[in-house]
């Protein structure tokens, strides 16, 4: 193989069970290289097996595992924390590996996006003057009819967070997405590589990891986390609140499986269709990708956009 000097950042993205932590394992090796987890779920703890934590043994890991089940997890704090984590990895040499299927984090830590304020305060008296969509929506008009134009006249909540945020920060809400629809990166030279499963062949991983991970105890961790406060951002994890609801009696075990594979499998769906959305990813094969990541010229890219 030959040797080529790797651009700052390295992100592996793609849909749940497609193979992202065994292909960054290798990677990491290859580039002597750190991974930076970049998932909504494995930065809890006490949800190892639900949120199928990758093991960090061989290979040092950032985000994973740092807050308790308790704390709300926003896109704001993520980007704070995993771009310290990234320049932390930078300062010593190394080279950041930025791993996870979390669209919205994936795109909060590479990428220049704002996150507005947001007062409670403000919204609900926001919400008594305007108590419907068509109040809301005219009210909007007046002050930004650009963010006016691109809602749905009937998405009052939507409409009340435009007017909340004009409040907060005098700056009209369509200021904010500017940088969603540029796909230009806070890192220069920053490489995306997406894992290309087919369809039917990431269903059925799907299920088999499911059964897997049953099987190394899932239940009983949910039972364990069942007394505990959770947050709103941790309980939406999948196959918790399936599992509970078994727990409490409200269906089978099989039911629940069932469910969270289904659950899951739309889930991956729509991974796929964030990430390809997203010009700059580069679809291959996991073990393509490992050949080219670590090194091997002869490996192709696909280069093509995902029909999803």
């Amino acid at each position: 193989m030959t040797t080529r000097a790797p651009p700052a950042v390295t992100a592996i993205v793609g849909p749940t069970a497609a193979g992202k932590s065994a292909v960054s394992a290798a990677v990491a090796r290859a580039l002597q290289a750190e991974i930076v987890a970049v998932d909504a779920f494995t930065i809890y703890r006490g949800m190892d097996i639900g949120t199928d934590k990758p093991s960090a043994a061989a290979v040092r890991h950032h985000m994973i595992g740092v807050l308790d089940p308790s704390v709300e997890c926003s896109a704001q704090w993520f980007q704070g924390e995993a771009r310290r984590a990234i320049s932390d990895v930078l300062s010593r040499g190394r080279h950041p590996l930025l791993v996870g299927g979390s669209g919205l984090y994936f795109r909060a830590v590479v990428d220049p996006l704002e996150f507005p304020p947001t007062d409670t305060q403000v919204r609900r008296d926001l919400e008594r003057r305007h108590p419907d969509a068509a109040a809301a929506y005219e009210a909007l008009r007046a002050v930004d009819s650009v963010t006016a134009d691109g809602l749905d006249p009937g998405n009052w909540r939507r409409a009340i967070r435009a007017l909340e945020v004009l409040a907060l920060t005098n700056r009209p809400f369509s200021s904010w997405r500017v940088a969603w629809d540029r796909y230009e990166s806070c890192y220069p030279g920053l490489r995306v590589i997406g894992l290309d499963v087919e369809r039917k062949v990431l269903s059925a991983r799907i299920s088999e990891r499911v059964d897997a991970m049953l099987a190394a105890g899932w239940l009983e961790e949910a039972a364990a986390l069942r007394t505990k406060d959770l947050s709103r951002t941790a309980a939406a994890a999948i196959g918790y609140a399936e599992l509970w609801e078994h727990i409490d009696g409200g269906c089978s075990f099989a039911e629940a499986r069932e469910r969270i594979v289904a659950r899951t499998r739309r889930y991956a769906v729509r991974q796929q269709r964030w990430f390809a959305a997203d010009p700059r990813v580069r679809w291959m094969s996991p073990t393509a990708a490992v050949d080219w990541l670590s090194g091997d010229p002869a490996s192709e890219l696909s280069g093509r956009t995902r029909d999803v």
